[in-house]
């Protein structure tokens, strides 16, 4: 009976390391964002953390000022409004804002600032997300979305912020 049970306790911990470490969804994701005429104005990475998503993000040819960006709730980025890719990503029911006491949507990203010349980036690490699996996981079914908005986001008001139109979005593919 011993050596039965040494070999089933290495085996049993063999298992537990595959399914910790082998299920657990992509690596990485990408996002390619484009205008409101249907042109390339970004690119994002997004790569899984211990501590959440991280997502690194350029942009060109955009207005220059501050924007908000958001992860949106549906992959789908339909030119001219964009309402297509739905509200906020939103999984825990909270409300808008990194300021706001009830919130925030776990799609609440920091605003981009974009120079004179139409460029931007900015890197951030998105605590509340995942490219794993669960309900705040990026891939659902109909996908989710990249968003950048006209102004900036005052990271309080539901259910947007008060960031204005919808300028660029890229579905977040893996």
């Amino acid at each position: 009976m011993q050596g039965k049970v040494r070999l089933i306790v290495p085996a049993i911990f063999l298992l537990l390391v595959i399914l910790a470490c082998g299920s657990s969804g992509p690596e990485t994701a990408k996002a390619v964002l484009v205008n409101n005429q249907g042109q390339q104005v970004g690119e994002a990475t997004l790569s899984q953390t211990p501590v959440g998503v991280e997502i690194v993000l350029t942009v060109q040819g955009l207005p220059p000022g501050w924007h908000a960006v958001h992860v949106h709730e549906k992959g789908d980025c339909h030119p001219h409004d964009f309402m297509s890719a739905g509200g906020h990503f939103n999984p825990y029911g909270k409300h808008h804002g990194f300021k706001n006491p009830q919130g925030p949507h776990a799609g609440d990203l920091p605003d981009i600032f974009v120079g004179a010349d139409g460029k931007g980036g900015m890197k951030t690490v998105a605590p509340l997300l995942t490219l794993g699996p669960g309900k705040n996981s990026l891939f659902q079914p109909g996908g989710t979305s990249l968003m950048i908005h006209a102004q900036p986001d005052d990271d309080m008001t539901d259910p947007a912020g008060n960031a204005g139109a919808r300028i660029a979005c890229g579905p977040i593919t893996p």
